[in-house]
Order: C-alpha cells, then structure tokens, then sequence
C-alpha cells in the first residue's frame, strides 16, 4: 500500500515536472524584440536624462536595467524621413526625401496626394525589418504611427502579420475619442483602423491596451514557441499637445515649485528657441507614455517573457523646441543641445536611446557609441542571431559590439544628415547638409556658402563655431558632405 502510493505520488511530481519543462521549451528559442518609438520625443525630456520638471519612472528605470546611449541619433530632424530609415536601414536622402513632390500616388485605398517634400515615401517591395523579421520566424506586430504609406505602402504591405492605426496619419485629429474629428482641423489625415472607440478613451492609453491584449493572445496557454517582433510606435508625444485632466492636474501644482533663470526665448534661425520645460500638459503626455512603457513591461513579466524580451527605447527626432517667424505654441525645450525639431543641429536630431538586451547588456551602463536610425535593421538581425541584409539596410552598421562592451570596429565612420525642404515660417530651419566623424561636426548652409564646425566632445551645445581656427578638418568635412550628396543622389533645389 505505502509503495503503490509512494509510486503514485512520484509519478504526480514525474508529470507535473514533464509539464513544467515543456512550458519551458514551450517559450521562444529566440529573444523577443520590443522596438518603443516615441514621437518627437527630446534629448531631455526624460527624467534620467536630467529632466526637473518631466517624470518618467519607468523610462529611468529601464536606463537602470539596460544601456543607455550618450550619441544616439536620428537620421533626420523630421519624421517621415527618420522613420523610413528605422524600417528599411538606409538614408532618406537616397530615395531623395525630403525632396520634391507634385500630383498623386495610386494606392489600394485611394489617390493620395503628394506635396512639396514628399516625394521618395516607402515603396512597395523595399524590403524592411519587418520583412527580415518575419522571414526569420517572427510574429510581427505594429501599432501607431506609420506616416510612410503615401506610396500605398502600409505595414501589413512590408512584412507586419498586424496592422492597429499605421496608415497615412502623422498626428491625430485628436488624442480622445474620436481621434478622428475635432474643432480644430479637418486638414489632417484620420487615423485609419480606430474608427470605434470608447467615448473619451486616450490615444496612448488606447495603443497601449492594444499591446497588451495582442502579447497576451500571442502567448494565451502559455503553448507558442514563436518569438514576437513589436514594433510600437505611439503618436505621442507629437502635437497637438492634449493630455489627461488629472495628469495635467498633476504638473500645474508641480509647475507652481518651479523656478527658471534667463529668457523663456532666444533667436535661432529665422525664429526662436524655447528654453524652459514648463507646459504642464506637454509634461502631462510624457508621463502618460512612460506609463504605457511599464504597462506593456508588466504584460510581459506576467507572461514570463520580460527575461526572453529585448527592448529598444527611441525617438524619431528631436523634440519641438522652435518656432520661425509664424509664431506657434512649442512643446519642450532641448537645452543644453541647440535647437530642436527640423534643425541639424544637435537639439534636433540627437536622441534618447536605451537598449536592455537580457544577458548581455550590463544594468546600468553607458555607452558613447555614435548609432543613428539606420544601424537598428541591422543590430536587431545581429541580436537575434540571424544573417544581415547589407542589400536592404546599405547603411547600417550593427551596434552590438558596444552593446556587449567592446571595442569600436569602425572608429572613423561619419553619419550624415540632410534637410534640403527647411520650415522657415514654422520650426525656422535653413537648407543644409551636416556630418559628423569622431569628435567633430560640420554643418553645410550650402544656399548660403557658409559652414560651422563644432568640436561635439567640449561643445556638444555647439555654441563655438571653430570651422576657421581648423582650416583642414572643416576642408576633410566638407569634401566628405559634398561626396556623400553625390554619392547617395541627394535633392539639393536649383538655384
């Protein structure tokens, strides 16, 4: 009797030891990959970044688990542009975007018009990361903002299985539902996918739940071994600046305890620059993001994915800080960087990036490796252990040297910008051409036949122009942005 029972409880804990290692071999043999893009997001707009008046617990704790990024950049100031190499790992300035535009575009959903800058969207057939991914045995998720389809070319076109809210959209009519009506415009594009809603639901929060339930239906039981690529991408916190009534409540009363020195504004361009965070509705958007971020953590942990789960933190580019000579209300300021959104300089195009790569990236680490928008095609393929693409993502390098702490392969390479459709009348930037190598970045005013060169190591606030007292380096530099335009047939407008 007592060996028949011994026999059958042994057998229970034999089962019950079975299943457990089969939900274990159940789970992904690859990492999953979390790609968190925010909108417009600042260099400074995060607490761990030295933000006083911002508050983003679960950004900072993820600087704390992950490696956070001193020189990371976005491959242009605006979105479109930056957003197109994050998928494809190539310049805009090779499909000549921004560039020029005229007339119409077929599409499956209708004739689309193009404007001026417009011109060179994604097209059908580029292949992107998503398409890699998916090749590779990848779920593919995406959500948010595409702002890429004025070619007719949507996410579930390039290789996303899911498709909530990417389409023509680059900001919403509205963050409350509907998001697709509102007093104040009918100009913009509707957000296509969310026509139904909860009356008065929040956008971010809306992208969020939309996460969540997708991570939760893609694992239910606990049975798939398929590792899921989410590709995030809030509208948030691009304008128009709404937030929730108690956040914003939040951050008035915090805004009363703030003091600030110098101007609110100085000149920049043919406008100015703000340089104080004090919009408590701004800050209100910030902290409502940042919640989605530790929502959709949480979601994972509960899932037993967070250890299996890379996550990568962005911003398409720098956050709105300018306004030109046609005065508009501006988000954030990007101080101690110089300017903002649709600049070349370091306001505009420098970015907030943490990368938390379980097992290899140290917690808490800081890396000052140069990375820009095209090198995460090819890091994310590195990082999943499959083969890279160099025919698609032409001018990625892969970064995953410095995030496993090693030395720099390519110590000399240079990263280009170029911004050849400026906004005088709504962000005050100027035509130009901007590269940087090492230490040093030169910015090419080309229409004007003028240049300033900066020592980004002691002047990252580029406030020292030293292009005269180095005459060779401002020549090597300026060779280098001429052969570049050439080389990648950038639009430069006739004179």
């Amino acid at each position: 009797m007592k060996k028949s029972f011994l026999f059958f409880f042994s057998s229970l804990l034999l089962l019950s030891a079975c299943q457990a290692t089969e939900k274990q071999q159940a789970k992904p043999e690859k990492p999953n990959v979390l790609f968190f893009l925010v909108d417009d997001m600042g260099w400074m707009d995060a607490g761990y970044q030295g933000s006083e008046f911002y508050e983003t617990p679960n950004i900072d704790q993820l600087a704390t688990e992950g490696m956070r990024f001193t020189d990371a950049y976005a491959t242009h100031p605006r979105c479109v542009p930056s957003r197109y190499s994050l998928i494809t790992g190539r310049y805009p300035a090779r499909e000549q975007m921004p560039g020029p535009g005229e007339g119409k575009l077929q599409s499956s959903k209708g004739d689309i018009p193009l404007r001026p800058g417009d011109a060179g969207k994604l097209k059908p057939g580029e292949f992107t990361i998503a398409n890699a991914m998916k090749e590779a045995g990848y779920s593919t998720f995406f959500i948010g903002k595409w702002h890429l389809a004025t070619s007719g070319t949507f996410p579930e076109d390039v290789g996303f299985d899911v498709n909530i809210a990417g389409g023509h959209a680059g900001s919403p009519i509205s963050y409350f539902f509907p998001y697709n009506e509102s007093e104040r415009t009918t100009k913009k594009a509707p957000i296509e996918g969310l026509e139904e809603g909860e009356p008065g639901e929040y956008l971010t929060d809306r992208i969020t739940r939309e996460t969540t339930n997708y991570l939760r239906n893609h694992f239910q039981n606990d049975t798939t071994d398929q590792p899921f690529f989410a590709f995030v991408s809030h509208y948030a916190v691009h304008q128009p600046i709404e937030a929730k009534a108690e956040h914003v409540k939040k951050f008035e009363a915090k805004l009363k305890t703030m003091k600030y020195d110098g101007p609110a504004f100085i000149p920049e361009g043919t406008g100015t620059t703000k340089m104080h965070q004090d919009d408590p509705v701004y800050a209100a958007m910030v902290y409502s993001m940042d919640e989605s971020l530790g929502q959709i953590k949480q979601t994972l942990k509960e899932l037993g994915q967070l250890d299996n789960t890379i996550i990568i933190f962005f911003s398409d580019n720098g956050g709105l800080s300018n306004r030109g000579y046609n005065p508009r209300n501006v988000a954030t300021s990007n101080y101690p960087l110089r300017a903002g959104k649709g600049h070349l300089y370091e306001g505009g195009v420098r970015e907030p990036l943490i990368v938390k790569w379980p097992g290899v990236t140290r917690a808490g680490s800081v890396s000052d490796a140069i990375v820009t928008g095209t090198d995460f095609f090819p890091t994310i393929l590195d990082m999943v252990d499959m083969p890279l693409v160099p025919s698609a993502h032409v001018d990625g390098k892969s970064f995953t040297w410095a995030l496993k702490g090693n030395e720099n392969p390519e110590s000399e390479r240079a990263v280009f910008w170029h911004s050849p459709v400026p906004r005088p009348h709504a962000t005050g930037d100027v035509s130009c051409t901007a590269v940087r190598k090492g230490k040093y970045k030169l910015i090419d005013f080309y229409e004007a036949d003028r240049v300033e060169l900066y020592n980004l190591d002691n002047d990252p606030g580029e406030i020292r122009d030293i292009s005269l007292s180095r005459p060779k380096v401002t020549r090597s530099l300026l060779k280098l942005v001429r052969n570049w335009r050439k080389e990648t047939g950038a639009w430069v407008k006739e004179k």
